[in-house]
């Protein structure tokens, strides 16, 4: 057995005395797990860190193996995602992200969006906006998408200014004032057809809706706890966006 896939380095681990498993995300196989020989050698050791795009060739015996990668790099990253907070903790928090998904479950536009964000991660209002896409799309892959289209109670597509706890779809503004104390903010930039850009007070409202979401339907059934990447990533991003803020308004 053998193919050949672009993919993300998401992690790493430790395999005997010179040898690596490493955990990547491909473009067109998913999440999928191989043993790199020689992965902690000098040579290898850039390659194999989260953020960095390979090439890479799998091989194994029989289809369910672990099986064996060959990894030659195409976009070397690593060490400019280490220079800032948003971006260290956000590899994290995206690699924690797909190990929700099942091994080896194709999903391209995850691939595509983590590439996408890696890249903009040096502006913490466009990784704060691209990260919360993010989770959303797990969430949909996972069959708990959100519907933010039009108000659940009236149809209507205007003034969408909340979210339902229960049936995660959008509330407008006249349907949802009466309950506005046990409904969950929807942030204007994520109002389909909106123009508006993410603020530190839409994004931290981003951050709970999803947050709110991700424990209800997939860490409480699971038993799990969220990932610890996931709160450094928020702190860090809501914090370099309020100084962007200030540094504007200044």
């Amino acid at each position: 057995m053998q193919w050949q896939d672009e993919a993300i380095i998401i992690g790493v681990k430790r395999h005997g005395e010179t040898s690596v498993i490493a955990e990547v995300m491909t473009r067109s196989r998913g999440r999928h797990l191989g043993l790199v020989r020689s992965g902690r050698s000098r040579s290898m050791q850039p390659v194999l860190q989260p953020g960095n795009r390979v090439d890479v060739v799998w091989r194994a015996r029989l289809d369910e193996h672990l099986g064996e990668f060959k990894l030659e790099p195409l976009r070397l990253r690593a060490a400019r995602l280490m220079e800032q907070a948003t971006s260290v903790y956000g590899v994290q928090a995206m690699g924690a992200l797909l190990r929700l998904l099942p091994e080896r479950d194709p999903h391209p536009h995850l691939y595509e969006a983590l590439d996408v964000i890696l890249e903009t991660m040096d502006d913490p209002a466009d990784a704060g906006e691209l990260f919360i896409r993010f989770e959303l799309a797990i969430l949909n892959d996972l069959g708990y998408g959100l519907d933010l289209s039009e108000c659940a109670a009236t149809g209507a597509q205007e003034d969408l200014k909340y979210v339902s706890p229960k049936s995660g779809r959008a509330v407008c503004g006249a349907a949802g004032e009466p309950y506005a104390d046990r409904l969950l903010a929807l942030p204007a930039f994520l109002r389909e057809g909106s123009n508006a850009g993410a603020d530190p007070v839409g994004l931290s409202a981003a951050f709970r809706l999803t947050g709110f979401f991700l424990h209800r339907h997939v860490y409480e059934p699971r038993g799990i706890t969220e990932n610890a990447a996931r709160d450094g990533f928020v702190q860090a991003a809501l914090k370099a966006l309020a100084l962007q803020e200030e540094r504007k308004a200044g």
